[in-house]
């Protein structure tokens, strides 16, 4: 099986520091790691391929340092490595990062055909969980997300089965390949690296792939210019116009303070100070008839 394997870089949580006035993370001095949600996903994709053979190979988006990434992850077990890395996609939000990492991926689909695509359920600096669904749907994937096993792999049918954690429960799900899948921490027992594997990953290239190594068409959709989220992420909220309003009331009948409260909140919205009219009318027809 050809399975393709999504990390990312980040900064270590016990070390992040948060900027006093911009509230961004400040990466300078952070110590950089694998998104530990990732590592489950590489685990998954090692266990996949040493039951039905294959290669599992690592990708990411991100600067030159991102390699160091990309080595621990041969050092676990992956074959190989494709740093993508450019200029332009820095700033990137997850609509520009889902297209720079599929593009990356039919790429690597033209060399050999991919069966599956694993990334963590979400990054620890980002917590949206939605890179993975972005190229999904980029690629026409079959998409199984938040998962927490890998039931079984049918080659020769070309299905899936796994289970995936919702809210009240499991569901057993089944789809065909083509699939991406996003794991769920603590979905397996992450290897340690053998030491051949580590010589291995010390001395093995890692492919670096620009913008045009990996096939993107359409510089609009990467980096700032490819994400719509940039405004808000940099200057933050846009600071409401109208000021708070202050109510009166006696502090010795502090009993009147909320009247007076429900009393400014009926007068701003209109429409539900009707609503609640017309209610209290309708208790009073059905009390009359009783």
């Amino acid at each position: 099986m050809n399975i393709v394997v999504c990390i990312k870089q980040v900064p270590d949580s016990t070390h992040i520091r948060v900027h006093p006035v911009t509230n961004t993370i400040m990466r300078q001095g952070v110590p950089a790691i694998i998104n530990p949600y990732d590592l489950f996903a590489i685990e998954e994709a090692l266990r996949i391929r040493d039951v039905h053979g294959g290669k599992v190979t690592v990708i990411t988006m991100g600067p030159p340092p991102a390699a160091a990434a990309l080595r621990k992850a041969l050092a676990y077990g992956c074959d190989e490595a494709v740093l993508i890395t450019d200029k332009l996609f820095s700033g990137a939000d997850t609509l520009a990062t889902s297209y720079v990492l599929a593009s990356a991926i039919a790429m690597l689909d033209k060399e050999q055909p991919v069966d599956l695509v694993f990334t963590g359920k979400q990054t620890i600096d980002g917590d949206t969980a939605q890179v993975g669904p972005g190229i999904a749907k980029r690629l026409d994937l079959e998409l199984l997300t938040y998962v927490s096993k890998i039931v079984a792999i049918d080659r020769e049918a070309g299905k899936i089965r796994a289970e995936r954690r919702a809210e009240g429960g499991v569901q057993l799900l089944e789809t065909r390949l083509p699939a991406l899948v996003t794991m769920l921490e603590g979905s397996n027992e992450i290897r340690f690296g053998s030491a051949p594997d580590m010589f291995r990953a010390a001395r093995a290239e890692v492919r670096v792939w620009d913008r045009e190594s990996a096939g993107i068409e359409d510089l609009k959709k990467v980096g700032l210019k490819g994400s719509p989220t940039v405004v808000s992420r940099v200057f933050g909220p846009t600071p409401r116009a109208e000021k708070a309003q202050q109510i009166a009331f006696d502090p010795a009948a502090p009993q009147a303070a909320p009247d007076a409260l429900l009393e400014k909140i009926l007068a701003a919205m209109p429409k539900v100070a009707k609503e609640l009219e017309r209610h209290k009318a309708a208790g009073q027809t059905g009390a009359s008839h009783e």
